[in-house]
């Protein structure tokens, strides 16, 4: 191993504009093509979105009818992505009439419901004409809303649902079901809270939007700069310390924010230029990035928007969320540090120290208050607070804590002191921007989530769930691993066309059933579809992360993918942990904190560990590389190991064990003879 002495005081600046854009590019082919605005279009826009975070955070605190908050949640997604997204690439930057149409219309749909009051829901079965005409009209807003914002994938699959519910007795046995007019249709999906105003839209409205408002107040005081400088400080000067910095950087980057993509971009932005340094390839570079930005999809305290629909589909609470989450995450974050590690050694990386760089002590005692933030979340859970009412407050402390450094404040000191005139002071401030960057935020998937609502309320009015799950019973022939294996190819292949969200969405109402009817604990099924569902994030042709990542480092977009894939192999063995054994829910926590007092904690510590062991194991397996290059026969052996440790049973434990020692003896032994030779 060579050193090098890099003098990286900002390494933001070593990656190019071209690149920041050509990420833009990517991110904007999968989530839909933006206007940019400037004028008074813009602080228009701003007013709107600002009065849309004002609104949710209003009714967070206060109480705000079940109907209302949702209709108008979804009124503000409507009209905000009908302005902002262009109906085509050659119309963007500035809104044509039809825009301003459909935006008013998407605002009348959701007037006209909570218009009408109770007499509304009661005549859900026999629609009148303009209930038809404004639930036919709120489908359409809906599937173009989500071309829009996401491309045609989403509303593709949606409309094929759609058809399903239309043609149930023209299909084949056992997709067959007696068939839905348009009015049994509507009154089901917009006039009840199982359709379109169903869970999906609940937890967006209710949870999702106020997570990014929280993020975007951590982004504008300066929360994400502290936590990438912090990781810099804390990880640099060795060999291992530029991945490591990308690993740490992407827990704490994710965790609040809870987007796979954002994080890679942010962190890939300053961080790619001290990967190359070392001697990260282009490819390796962008798949460590895209890796550790999947991280924050997974990790506490925000997870990604479809950990909030699995508090809702279990109805419990979302602190038994992050538990179960807890240990997951932490194997998942030991297989990225395993991975760096090994690449160091087996490509000979070189040192990077840093210069002109404080200590992670020194911008500790500056800027402390961030880390309150961080976990701020969990501590008002703990101490019994709803999670809506916890992130009220913990925007609350982000926003407040602030003002403790002249350089974090929200509103600057300036205005404060009336040296700077208020209004335009405060349009301009951090505070402003927060707002309305949390709102905009969640627009994507604000409009995904209304048409998962479509997808759940065909299959609750067809029983497509139950017919789907005992087909997968049949295939699988009544055995567990075949139908886990079948379930997360299921997830993973809808997760190929669709977003995390809608994948988990779709695969929770079809899939999980097969796996609760082999009396797989609910909670354990659902946690296996959403850490399957993930996988959409690094998976072709929706790779939003790797393609990104790919975009900054300038690799190529598949390859980056496959090298992202190598990173986190490893840990998505974990899931099947979760379903093949009682044990293997230890991993989990027991899925409840009430529970959490009579766990059997040596079996919880016993399965962790042979976890842990199993994804070093397969890390040193796919990378050919323990302590040194490893022969083929003990590739082979310890990837076995690492499929046998991932089996929850004795058997597969004391075989997996054997076959690791094995490898480590014969490492070691050679290792030796090398050095004495």
């Amino acid at each position: 191993m060579s050193e090098e002495v890099a003098r990286i005081d900002r390494p933001a600046t070593e990656v190019s504009e071209e690149a920041l854009k050509r990420a833009e590019e990517m991110i904007e082919r999968e989530e839909g093509v933006q206007n940019r605005f400037t004028g008074a279009m813009q602080h228009f826009i701003i007013a709107v979105a600002v009065a849309m975070s004002l609104f949710h955070l209003y009714a967070s605190y206060s109480i705000v009818r079940t109907e209302v908050l949702r209709a108008t949640h979804v009124a503000f997604v409507l009209f905000l992505c009908y302005l902002i997204f262009p109906v085509a690439r050659r119309f963007r930057h500035r809104v044509m009439p039809w825009d301003w149409a459909l935006a008013l219309l998407g605002v009348a749909v959701c007037a006209w419901l909570v218009s009408q009051g109770d007499d509304f829901f009661d005549r859900s079965i026999t629609p009148n004409d303009w209930d038809i005409f404004f639930g036919v009209a709120l489908i359409l807003l809906v599937l173009e809303a989500m071309r829009r914002s996401t491309g045609w994938i989403m509303p593709v699959i949606t409309f094929c649902f759609l058809l399903y519910a239309f043609f149930g007795p023209y299909l084949p046995a056992p997709w067959t079901h007696k068939g839905y007019e348009i009015p049994r249709l509507i009154g089901h999906m917009y006039m009840t809270l199982e359709g379109i105003f169903g869970v999906a839209v609940d937890v967006s409205s209710s949870l999702i939007i106020l997570f990014t408002i929280y993020g975007a107040f951590l982004q504008y005081s300066g929360a994400g700069k502290f936590y990438i400088d912090f990781s810099f400080a804390a990880m640099g000067g060795k060999p291992t310390g530029a991945g490591r910095t990308v690993v740490l950087a992407s827990f704490l980057l994710g965790g609040p924010s809870g987007s796979g993509v954002a994080t890679t971009v942010t962190l890939g932005s300053v961080a790619y230029p001290m990967l190359a340094k070392v001697g990260y390839s282009k490819d390796a570079a962008g798949g460590l990035l895209s890796a550790g930005g999947l991280g924050a999809i997974i990790s506490p305290p925000v997870l990604g928007a479809a950990a909030f629909l699995i508090a809702e589909f279990l109805k419990i609470s979302y602190l038994d969320v992050i538990l179960m989450a807890t240990i997951p995450t932490c194997l998942y974050y030991l297989a990225l540090f395993a991975m760096v590690e090994i690449d160091v050694r087996k490509f000979g990386m070189k040192h990077v120290t840093f210069e002109r760089v404080e200590s992670a002590w020194s911008l500790s005692k500056k800027y402390w208050f961030h880390f309150l933030s961080l976990i701020s979340i969990v501590v008002f859970m703990l101490w019994g607070f709803s999670p809506v009412l916890s992130v009220f407050w913990a925007t609350v402390v982000s926003a407040l804590t602030s003002f403790l450094r002249r350089d974090t404040a929200l509103i600057s000191y300036d205005v404060l002191t009336g040296k700077e005139p208020v209004g335009r002071g405060l349009w301009n401030s951090g505070l402003i921007k927060a707002l309305s960057g949390g709102s905009l935020g969640v627009l994507n998937v604000a409009a995904t989530c209304a048409g998962a609502g479509i997808i759940v309320g065909v299959v609750t009015l067809t029983g497509l769930g139950l017919k789907f799950s005992s087909i997968v019973l049949q295939y699988a022939g009544g055995s567990l691993l075949l139908t886990a294996i079948y379930t997360s190819l299921i997830v993973w292949i809808v997760g190929l066309a669709v977003p995390v969200t809608a994948s988990y969405i779709i695969c929770a109402v079809i899939a999980a059933p097969a796996l609760i009817a082999l009396k797989v604990p609910d909670f354990a099924a659902h946690m296996f579809i959403f850490y399957y569902a993930v996988l959409s994030e690094v998976s072709p042709p929706t790779a939003l992360s790797p393609f990104a990542a790919a975009a900054i480092t300038g690799g190529d977009p598949y390859k980056t993918t496959l090298q992202c894939w190598k990173y986190t192999t490893p840990a998505f063995l974990v899931p099947f942990m979760f379903v093949l054994d009682p044990n293997g829910t230890g991993l989990l926590l027991t899925g409840s904190f009430k529970t959490l007092a009579n766990a059997n904690w040596p079996s919880i510590a016993w399965v962790s560990f042979t976890a842990a062991v199993g994804i070093v194991a397969l890390a040193g397996g796919l990378q050919g590389w323990l302590f040194r290059r490893t022969a083929v026969w003990e590739r082979a052996m310890l990837v076995f190991a690492g499929f046998l440790l991932a089996y929850p049973t004795a058997a597969a434990d004391a075989v997996g064990f054997v076959l690791v020692v094995v490898v480590v003896a014969t490492q070691w032994f050679r290792k030796s003879a090398a050095a004495t030779s």
